[in-house]
């Protein structure tokens, strides 16, 4: 019966998975079955009560607050019972087994969440097993952001799936495409009414016919001014993934301001051996002005799924040139993202794998790449699943992030209740010293909790030059329940968990993340797209506007003429004097991490400075560098390869959810 209650709950059957396991722990516990295996029944039993509240309040009376701790106001769920009989049976689930069972932490850690849901946190939870939340987030003056998704009219309500923020219809303000994986659905595209809110699109857009798609990546792959979309499907499934990706073209927008999509998959030569995946990115990696495609796969047990390196030709056609090129990697591959490691000019590819060491190959110039992961010393943590590369010092040199993926919520809940973070389970931030030679600085930058990351971004969130991230929580498993997680860098030194005091702790699963000013007020607000991958994990979109720091701004769009359009790859270093001291912050262009897409339209925070002195723009294809002098800060920029002059992008501040 267990089996049976736990497929009703995937279901979102949540009535009937409680009836189902309630009747199962009955009849368990008349057969005396071994205390592990009743606990493991009154475990699931307390899991279909927790789930049944959270339907009966988070989704059916949404509110702005709904399932963001700490829990408060509407978050509070007014129909109790469900949180309430969950909470008994964690209770007892804690009596029967011991702490060498795995059930026995999640347990632990979700009965002080069912005990937040109805306001009983801490007083109603046995101070035995209290977690303390304060152990990872401390008191902050940083200001809470709050979810204006609904207000704003991003109205989704779905599982798991990609999220890309960028212009898509050529107006210069940002528009949101959402994917989900449900293989019945199609993306949705909103689209930036410049009034602070966005109006659904997707029949008129083209996008009807493109079902499923757990994660999406954009650039200009034909240089015509219009940013393409790639649907990715297939994750997870395995030998039954060789869904077939797709590659959209943006033709432009139609008289209506609507973008219109075209499906050229098979066109351009990518409709060949489709492999399970959900992560890709562009690179111009031979430096030949136009953007290729790596698209990384998963092998597993019953398909060999090699990964694909996709050549452009120049002339709008794709060859898979993986064999040749030496990076097929072989391994279940869960995020993908290139970068230059070495300043050499050539793009690197960066790939993280499930349960086997990562890897790092080496452009060698030649169209071939050389595996130099243990060389770098880059291949832990050997559980994740995104990862993306950046700058977190401020050196000039690109940092590689490989965030750990935790296989349970007990796990993950630990260190709320005092365990210390073994090294296997540190997340990698692994630092470079420009010099070609890295570091995991976790432990001294106080990243020391064990994490569950899916989607993940990183941006500058207070506008302080340096770069802050957001892991998107979760796991298929429909007790991993934890936090979403916001880190805010100190000076490149640190991180400071600001996840409660900024209000960004949603519970919900979390996917593709983007970090964008999209009300064009001087500071970057943060798309998460939510939900699972089964009907029970369905869930709202978030957008959290971001109050404002008070600092200064420059955000740059670059178009490239010998290099690709949308400038990918392209390095940016903006130097300006901040409260008397001068300041170097450098930026590359690209969408963030490999499971989130940022704006290809990089952003740097000023501090207190009201001019940049001096901006460099470091093209790849060329290695030309331009240079611009005295740009005034608190605007937007769009800088041509071809062209030194500098365009003012005029934009209406939009106040959101007005």
């Amino acid at each position: 019966m267990q089996s049976l209650g736990i497929a009703q709950l995937k279901l979102g059957l949540e009535k009937e998975a409680v009836k189902t396991l309630g009747q199962g722990f009955q009849k368990a516990r008349q057969a005396k079955v071994s205390p592990k295996q009743l606990g493991e029944s009154l475990f699931f039993l307390g899991l279909a009560y927790l789930r049944y509240g959270e339907t009966q309040n988070c989704c059916q009376q949404h509110s702005p607050e709904s399932c963001i701790l700490p829990l408060k106001g509407g978050g509070l769920h007014s129909k109790p019972e469900g949180s309430r009989n969950a909470m008994t049976a964690f209770a007892r689930v804690l009596q029967i087994l011991t702490p060498d069972s795995p059930r026995y932490h999640s347990a632990r850690w979700l009965l002080n969440l069912s005990a937040m849901t109805v306001g009983a946190y801490p007083d109603m939870v046995p101070p035995e097993h209290r977690a303390l939340p304060e152990r990872v987030t401390k008191s902050s003056t940083f200001p809470a952001f709050t979810n204006i998704a609904l207000k704003s009219g991003l109205t989704t309500f779905s599982l798991a799936g990609g999220a890309i923020v960028d212009d898509l219809n050529g107006d210069d303000y940002l528009d949101v495409l959402v994917s989900t994986w449900n293989t019945s659905k199609a993306p949705t595209l909103f689209l930036n009414r410049r009034d602070g809110t966005f109006r659904r699109v997707q029949e008129e857009a083209g996008l009807t016919h493109q079902l499923g798609g757990l994660n999406l990546v954009h650039a200009d792959y034909n240089n015509d001014g219009h940013l393409d979309i790639l649907v990715l499907r297939g994750a997870w499934l395995a030998d039954k993934g060789r869904h077939p990706n797709s590659l959209l073209r943006n033709n432009g927008p139609n008289a209506d301001g609507i973008p219109q999509f075209t499906d050229v998959t098979a066109e351009v030569g990518l409709n060949q051996n489709h492999y399970p995946t959900q992560t890709a990115d562009w690179a111009d990696y031979d430096l030949d002005g136009d953007l290729d495609l790596f698209i990384g796969n998963e092998t597993t047990a019953t398909i060999q799924a090699p990964c694909q390196l996709y050549r452009n030709d120049g002339e709008l056609f794709f060859t898979d040139v993986s064999k040749a090129a030496g990076i097929a990697n072989g391994r279940f591959t869960k995020g993908a993202v290139w970068g230059d490691l070495d300043g050499d000019r050539y793009p690197d590819l960066c790939l993280s794998n499930m349960d086997e060491p990562n890897r790092v190959y080496r452009n060698q110039q030649d169209g071939t790449f050389r595996d130099v992961t243990k060389t770098l010393g880059l291949d832990q943590p050997s559980r994740s699943f995104p990862l993306w590369v950046w700058d977190a010092d401020n050196n000039g040199a690109l940092d590689v992030f490989i965030p750990f993926f935790s296989p349970d919520a007990g796990l993950t809940g630990s260190y709320y209740f005092g365990f210390k973070t073994r090294d296997e389970h540190l997340s990698g931030h692994h630092l470079s010293s420009g010099n070609g030679q890295f570091k995991n600085a976790a432990r001294s930058a106080g990243l020391v909790l064990p994490t569950m990351p899916m989607g993940c971004n990183f941006g500058d969130l207070n506008n302080d030059g340096w770069l802050d991230f957001y892991l998107g929580t979760g796991n298929t498993g429909l007790s991993n329940i934890t936090p979403i997680l916001m880190f805010l860098n100190r000076d490149g030194k640190s991180f400071e968990n600001i996840t409660l005091g900024g209000g960004f702790g949603h519970l919900q699963k979390g996917h593709s993340i983007a970090f964008a000013d999209l009300d064009n007020d001087g500071d970057l607000d943060i798309f998460a797209q939510m939900g699972g991958a089964f009907p029970v994990d369905k869930y709202y979109d978030a957008l959290f506007e971001n109050p404002g720091s008070g600092n200064h701004w420059l955000s740059v769009k670059l178009v490239g003429k010998t290099s690709p359009r949308c400038a990918i790859g392209a390095r940016l270093k903006a130097t300006f004097v901040d409260n008397g001291k001068t300041r170097s912050v450098y930026r590359w262009v690209d969408s963030g991490s490999s499971f989130g897409s940022n704006p290809l339209r990089p952003w740097f925070g000023l501090g207190k400075a009201t001019k940049v002195q001096s901006l460099e723009v470091f093209w790849l294809t060329t290695g030309k560098t331009q240079r611009f002098q005295n740009l005034k800060a608190d605007q937007t920029i769009r800088l041509h390869e071809d062209k030194d002059v500098v365009e003012p992008i005029a934009l209406n501040h939009t106040p959101l959810g007005l």
